[in-house]
């Protein structure tokens, strides 16, 4: 099914001064403005296109990139606040509107929101909304622990930095294991850690091989520097494991024990000694 909102690729129908008409199922014709028009573009050529809305509210392509599209969330900036509502910068011509009763709290000229873009079933136009909950799955997710999968950055809590994981459900980065700079609104590409039963997910920036390589890097290279010794063990604190090696008590007693049961170090009363 053609929708607005979303890319196609679709038949030249008729060619005009204004432009190429492209054939789109139920939508009609929709006009491709001249200039998007590429030189040589024939009757029967078929040309990938997305479809929104002109100033007039009718079917127009494009072949301009929007920063999201239907179904999906994106962090956009507002060009202009009118009686309308917000209106959000997206990548082309036409500004995606907020209206006020979709706003979580009242927008800012300038400034950036986390927003969802869906056709409004009351006059099917292009819409955003701020409300990002009520948009989010609330059904147990069927993610499998390891599963690489596209994260926005939304906002951080006491445990770390909530993200909407894949446009479909909230998750979480523990602070604890995030090691570089994050920003609202990030896209990012990260992994399942482990859906929980109550349906929470735990998120990574790094697969699980390469948080191990990375974290038997580290170590190893503290113990090379430090004649061969590092005096942390188990019954560390979390905080001098963090101040040695810049991750999480758990992660440092995971790759300890892969290191020992390598050969590669041993484990005594006051540490750990690479042999």
């Amino acid at each position: 099914m053609i929708q607005l909102g979303q890319f196609h690729t679709l038949p030249v129908q008729r060619l005009s001064d204004f432009g190429a008409f492209l054939g789109a199922g139920d939508l009609g014709e929709v006009l491709l403005p001249r200039r998007y028009v590429t030189e040589g573009l024939k009757v029967g050529d078929f040309v990938r296109v997305f479809l929104h809305m002109d100033s007039e509210d009718r079917p127009v392509a494009t072949t301009e990139t929007p920063k999201a599209v239907v179904g999906q969330f994106a962090c956009l900036k507002v060009n202009s606040i009118t009686k309308f509502g917000a209106f959000l910068d997206w990548g082309l011509g036409k500004d995606l509107l907020v209206p006020f009763g979709e706003q979580q709290r009242p927008m800012e000229e300038g400034k950036s929101y986390l927003v969802y873009i869906y056709l409004n079933p009351h006059d099917g136009r292009l819409t955003a909304s701020s409300k990002v909950d009520k948009f989010l799955d609330k059904k147990q997710p069927y993610f499998k622990a390891g599963q690489p999968v596209d994260l926005i950055i939304a906002n951080s809590t006491d445990l770390g930095f909530k993200a909407i994981v894949n446009h479909s459900h909230w998750g979480v980065l523990f602070s604890d294991e995030v090691f570089q700079r994050l920003s609202f609104g990030q896209p990012i590409k990260g992994f399942i850690k482990r859906v929980r039963p109550d349906g929470k997910i735990d998120l990574s920036l790094r697969s699980s091989q390469e948080q191990g390589d990375s974290h038997a890097q580290v170590i190893l290279k503290y113990l090379d520097s430090n004649n061969g010794f590092a005096p942390l063990h188990d019954k560390s604190s979390p905080e001098q494991i963090k101040r040695a090696f810049a991750m999480s008590k758990a992660s440092f007693k995971r790759t300890i024990g892969h290191l020992y049961k390598q050969g590669i170090i041993d484990l005594e009363d006051g540490g750990i000694r690479r042999k």
